[in-house]
């Protein structure tokens, strides 16, 4: 036997998986005992919410929790079938009214995001790579692959990223509670009639096919956007009516809360003071230019401003249509105007920065 065939053998391969398995099961643990917490004291979307305040915590504090990527999409799949059974006939024929709206999606990311430039490259010294990427209102994942690509700091786009999402979040979650008097939700589905197995098939080929095929075509969003197209497709033509269950989708939010809570595993808190600083200063600057330019728009836009607020929010996807899905026929028009948001920052903010780089080159 060689002596390098033991370290890659199937002993170390599976104590590997072991060791992920453990730290995935602690990570869902701590998620779940966070949630419950604030699902007792009634605080806002309190699974997801509960689950990132414990996760972060633990991070910080130097446990070793980890949610495998592949675990984090299967259950924002869900999500996306969920999302998907809430679009309706009636809803669908009212996209094209939806012009202001969508444009105030435009507005509002551009407005956002040049705040942010200006504040990660004046403030916070970032280089003209990170803070561009680091600027960006969504797309974690492409722009901390789009900016490393192009000389940025991986690290510090994606720890800003986080950082912002968890602050936008919170506000957003306990603006709606304490504010609009949006009551906290346990259970985000209210429980209905049993699905029966049709449906239920039909449900997990929403989300084994939607997410593999809207990858293959490079969709923004992926693993949310397919099966939600997929699910919204097969309610619509009347094939399906049930939704997924309850407890299921708590359980996706505990995940979901608990990934994002393990993005700061390894970073001592002193170390990442001025970078967490500075984005959730972002953060609050994003939640307030999207709240200003949402209720500025709702005597136009054909909507009320809370629920342009949640379409224009820059706190996820996800996140915002969950708290959407309490305020009924919403999380359709709230989740549409989120995939154009992301759609946009992932193909023309790349497109922008060729341009200036372009152009600097030429003036230099």
């Amino acid at each position: 036997m060689k002596p390098f065939d033991i370290p890659f053998g199937p002993r170390w391969q599976a104590a590997r998986l072991r060791i992920a398995g453990l730290r995935f099961a602690l990570a869902v643990g701590l998620g779940t005992v966070g949630g419950a917490i604030f699902f007792a004291l009634a605080l806002p979307l309190p699974w997801m919410l509960g689950a990132m305040t414990v996760a972060t915590g633990a991070a910080l504090a130097g446990a070793p929790i980890m949610v495998p990527a592949q675990v984090r999409n299967v259950m924002i799949a869900i999500l996306g079938v969920l999302l998907g059974s809430q679009f309706t006939i009636d809803l669908f024929g009212r996209i094209a009214e939806w012009y202001v709206g969508l444009s105030g999606v435009v507005l509002s990311t551009a407005l956002a995001a040049g705040m942010a430039y200006v504040v990660f490259r004046k403030l916070g010294g970032y280089d003209r790579v990170s803070a561009y990427f680091s600027s960006m209102p969504g797309g974690l994942s492409e722009m901390m692959v789009l900016g490393e690509s192009m000389g940025g700091d991986g690290r510090t786009i994606s720890l800003t990223h986080a950082t912002r999402i968890l602050v936008a979040v919170f506000l957003i979650a306990f603006y709606f509670r304490l504010v609009e008097g949006v009551a906290p939700v346990g259970l985000p589905v209210p429980a209905g009639e049993s699905a029966d197995w049709i449906d239920i098939l039909a449900l997990i080929a929403c989300a084994l096919v939607g997410y593999p095929a809207a990858k293959a075509l490079k969709v923004p969003a992926a693993q949310l956007v397919g099966p939600m197209v997929l699910s919204a497709a097969l309610h619509l033509s009347g094939v399906v009516s049930a939704q997924p269950p309850g407890e299921l989708i708590a359980a996706a939010q505990v995940v979901l809360g608990g990934a994002i809570g393990a993005r700061f595993v390894g970073m001592a808190f002193s170390e990442l003071r001025r970078i967490m600083l500075l984005a959730g200063l972002v953060g609050v600057m994003m939640v307030l230019v999207t709240a200003g330019a949402a209720y500025g728009l709702a005597a136009v836009a054909g909507q009320s401003g809370p629920v342009l607020f949640l379409a224009f929010a820059p706190g996820g996807l996800a996140e915002m249509s969950l708290i959407a899905l309490t305020m009924g026929s919403a999380a359709a028009f709230v989740s549409t105007h989120h995939i154009a948001r992301i759609m946009l920052i992932v193909i023309v903010a790349p497109l922008i920065f060729r341009l200036a780089q372009v152009r600097r080159r030429s003036l230099s």
